[in-house]
């Protein structure tokens, strides 16, 4: 390739590249990118980006003027054979914007470092790029067994040296000739891994902060027709008294609703940052080169038609997402209900819902469309304050998660409120909301897997609702059943403080009610004393100090107030006094006023707008409700109050002997279970030792095994259908001496039919446990633990866990079962030694997170008592490394 020219196996190879190489990335403005490997076909856009560059750019990437590019220098940036040349471009529309590569050093084929480079068009610097394409090229580097890279930058080329140190790598420089030589390992650290994740929020935050704070709206397919979508999303962007410009875009009329209307995009004499489009389906790939042209950052895509009404449609879906990125913007939709933003600052209404909440400090992602309208409707009759909404519809880009990303830097935005069908990437959405959470209350309703669309289906992940319920708890995130309690939460979490603690307080002027409260709180678990009952004819000033009392009160964490008045008197003065007597309290307070849901008028406390804020009490229609919304804020108190816990390695394991026996098995298989021996080897690597034990396939060995290891001993059984099935009485315990075990041997090689049996040191007896790690789609890997037996299996009884365990989830993991407490003494048992089970489940965490080609794993039964636990039998699954939706360089979800 050197003298310009190509072969046709060069050619063949410059092809040849992994698919998951190509990539839709978020530059630093929220702006879309596309990724992917050049091709020899780049050469007339290398040029042409070539001939962009300034001479200034030029210059510092190749230390000299380098004005055109000869065909020699062309084909050779071109024509690469992605392993040890390796090139991407970042396109924009058909355009190359950047340019990094890097080229192995040391010799083709045995060098582990690489010389990289890269360059940024001028209209595209500061955009983040540079950082993007090194993180992506350090992936690729690592795939083709590279772990250095070395570059040579010119001393005054500052912003080059920034990109490295600010990409979180640990760069080391030396000098010579007015150059810098660059060096660093590639391998992700801690600190690598926290920069990545922070570009990444920015990123996507910005993004979407582009469609929900813009400085001007176009209505594509603004209509006259008041019956048509179009027609009423632009009514409700001019009566929601948007701050910015609204542009009709139809081409049959000059004005829509009385605005100027215009006959595209482009015609459009100013700038555009949004554009709502509703235009029929088949119609939509007309708007996206005018948007580009134009400069829109963002679609919200309100048309039906796509992904919803079968396979065609979700082929115009994949092609408008696609296209949208590759115009570089976010989409919302399609089928959605919009977006709205009640800052004064922007007041944007761009739904179909003709009247949204008022202001308020909550932000509210819903999936469904047709729900949305109804979800509005009863937050305004709740009075519940929102600060934005979106309506996803198919979410075929724009997902909760990168809401997550933007309310997590939202001032505006103080409880997040999720209604979710379906995940995209429910790892990631664990990663993000852990860390939201400890900020700012994430209260989300799941809807049955069975209940979701197919539209959703085709870019969600369905799992199992115990898995879901996993996944919430150990994010932080407070689920609910219904949409009731998910307003319940949001009204206390958005206008009262969380409790201290689970003490609870009952005070009203009916006894039945009274006890009922405290009878709710107690089925929550939370801890009730007797109500307090001031009787039917108790005046206001009365109920206000008795509130007022209970809130002093050192041994109360929060408040339930129940009113209900026998006969008919004004209610004004008892709501006044009770409002009057909680403003200033640092402790929640609920009540059943009446029987009303929200915020009473009366009852609010209202802000420079007029609006509902905090201290503002929250009604209930019964005091089942108030409880169940105070148990779950007091856990949610609880679960954000305790420490951050981190992941903390075991001492004592040998990862890299662990990965050199793995390697090797996967490359003579494309996939087994390992044999039993095998099985154990790689677990002791990490610790993990099974109980000794021999093969024998005659009576004879049998017997030598038994007398090697020593009596007493077990012999079990080696097929699958044999294994853990007590029914079948596949094991032969606490054999002492040889007639014993020739006994068992003739005994279980006749009933199975197997001649290969185990002969195995006895282990002290235990509660049996079982600890199991599975290859979900959604995660990766997740980690479960149970106790072993038919029941357990039959009753569902395990608790799980995402990877990799910290040290409390670890903890938490052994005692979430339900039959948890049989470990620690039940019924005057002695306890097992759980600290043992700890240490065990967070060895096999570390094992299943460095080991991502460990597909399943199972450790069963572990055999649980006061020495210890000790595992006896132990069945590993390999094959190659599945791809991990929230590992490696960041990326937006594929379609």
């Amino acid at each position: 390739m050197t003298d310009g020219t190509t072969t046709g196996a060069d050619l063949e190879r410059a092809h040849d590249f992994p698919p998951h190489w190509l990539a839709d990335v978020l530059a630093a403005d929220g702006g879309a990118v596309h990724l992917r490997p050049i091709v020899p076909e780049d050469a007339d856009k290398l040029v042409a980006f070539h001939g962009k560059l300034s001479e200034r750019t030029r210059y510092l990437r190749y230390f000299g003027p380098y004005p055109t590019m000869s065909k020699r220098d062309i084909v050779n940036f071109t024509t690469v054979d992605h392993h040890n040349r390796v090139a991407l471009v970042a396109i924009l529309g058909d355009e190359i914007i950047a340019v990094g590569r890097y080229e192995r050093l040391g010799g083709v084929g045995d060098g582990r470092s690489a010389e990289v480079a890269f360059v940024v068009a001028d209209a595209h610097q500061g955009r983040g790029l540079g950082p993007i394409l090194l993180e992506h090229l350090a992936g690729a580097a690592a795939e083709n067994g590279l772990n250095m890279f070395v570059a040579e930058v010119l001393a005054e080329n500052r912003n080059m040296v920034s990109v490295f140190r600010e990409a979180g790598y640990q760069v080391s420089r030396s000098f010579e000739d007015g150059l810098l030589r660059l060096e660093f390992a590639i391998d992700p650290t801690e600190a690598l891994l926290s920069v990545r994740n922070s570009r990444e929020r920015a990123a996507e935050a910005r993004s979407v902060r582009n469609v929900l704070s813009p400085r001007s709206v176009a209505v594509i397919g603004a209509s006259t027709d008041s019956s048509k979508v179009g027609n009423a999303v632009l009514v409700n962007l001019l009566r929601g008294n948007f701050t910015g410009p609204v542009y009709p875009v139809n081409a049959e009329h000059r004005s829509v609703r009385g605005v100027r209307a215009y006959p595209t995009v482009r015609d459009i004499p100013d700038d555009v940052d949004l554009a709502v489009v509703a235009v029929p389906a088949e119609s939509i790939d007309s708007v996206l080169d005018d948007c580009l042209a134009k400069g829109v950052r963002g679609l919200v895509v309100v048309s039906a038609g796509f992904s919803e009404s079968g396979p065609p449609g979700r082929d115009s879906e994949r092609r408008l997402v696609h296209a949208a990125r590759a115009h570089g913007m976010r989409l919302i939709g399609p089928n959605a209900l919009g977006v709205a933003n009640n800052d004064v600052a922007v007041s944007l209404n761009a739904t179909l819902a003709p009247v949204l909440p008022q202001r308020g400090n909550v932000g509210f992602f819903c999936q469904s469309g047709a729900l949305g309208i109804a979800i509005l409707d009863q937050a305004a009759k709740r009075r519940l304050g929102l600060s934005t909404f979106v309506s996803a519809g198919n979410r075929a880009d724009v997902s909760g998660n990168d809401l997550l990303q933007y309310w997590d830097t939202d001032p505006e935005t103080e409880v997040v409120l999720l209604y979710l069908e379906s995940f995209g990437n429910p790892r990631k959405f664990s990663r993000i909301a852990r860390r939201v959470a400890r900020t700012k209350p994430i209260v989300a309703v799941k809807s049955g897997r069975h209940a979701v669309p197919p539209a959703l289906a085709v870019t969600g992940v369905a799992m199992d609702d115990s898995i879901v319920r996993a996944l919430f708890e150990q994010s932080g995130v407070v689920q609910v059943g219904s949409i009731s309690q998910l307003f319940d939460c949001a009204l206390l979490f958005g206008y009262q403080p969380l409790p201290a603690g689970p003490r609870v307080a009952v005070v009203g002027n009916s006894s039945a009610l009274g006890v009922l409260a405290a009878d709710a709180a107690r089925r929550e678990g939370l801890q009730a004393g007797e109500p307090v009952d001031l009787g039917a004819q108790a005046s206001p000033e009365v109920f206000a100090e008795a509130v007022s009392t209970a809130l002093a009160s050192s041994d109360v964490d929060a408040v339930i107030a129940v009113f209900a008045p026998p006969v008919a008197v004004a209610v004004e003065p008892y709501a006044r006094a009770l409002r009057e007597a909680v403003i200033e309290a640092d402790k929640p307070i609920l009540t059943t006023f009446l029987a009303t849901e929200g915020i009473p008028d009366v009852l609010a406390v209202r802000g420079a707008d007029g609006n509902p804020t905090r201290g503002s009490v929250p009604s209930f229609p019964g005091p089942e409700r108030a409880a169940l919304a105070l148990a779950r804020a007091w856990r949610y108190a609880a679960w954000r109050g305790r420490p951050v816990s981190k992941v903390v390695r075991p001492n004592g394991i040998d990862p890299d002997r662990a990965r050199q026996l793995v390697e090797g098995w996967v490359s003579a298989s494309n996939g087994r279970w390992l044999s039993d021996f095998e099985a154990a080897q790689l677990l002791e690597c990490y610790g993990i030792h099974v109980v000794e034990f021999r093969a024998a396939t005659t009576v004879d060995e049998a017997v030598l095994a038994a007398d090697e290891l020593g009596y007493p001993v077990a012999v079990k059984a080696t097929s699958e259908l044999w294994r853990h099935r007590p029914d079948l009485s596949g094991v032969r315990l606490d054999l002492v001496g040889p007639d014993s075990v020739r006994t068992a041997y003739r005994d279980l090689a006749s009933a199975s039919g197997e001649p290969l049996l185990h002969v195995q040191k006895m282990a002290t007896k235990g509660i049996g446990c079982v600890v199991e790690v599975q290859d979900d789609p959604s995660f990766g890997s997740l980690i479960s633990f149970g106790l072993a037996g038919v029941i357990s299996d039959l009753l569902g009884d395990r608790a799980y866990r995402v990877l990799p365990l910290t040290e409390d989830e670890a903890v938490e993991l052994i005692d979430e079962p339900k039959a948890a407490p049989l470990l620690s003494g039940y019924r005057n048992a002695v306890p097992v030694n759980k600290q043992a089970l700890v240490d065990l489940v967070r060895r096999v965490s570390t094992l299943a997170d460095d080991l991502p080609e460990v597909r399943a794993l199972s450790c069963e039964p572990v055999l649980a008592s006061a020495e210890g636990a000790q595992l006896t039998d132990a069945c590993v699954r390999i094959g190659p490394e599945p791809s991990v939706p929230d590992g490696g360089p960041r990326r937006l979800r594929e379609w």
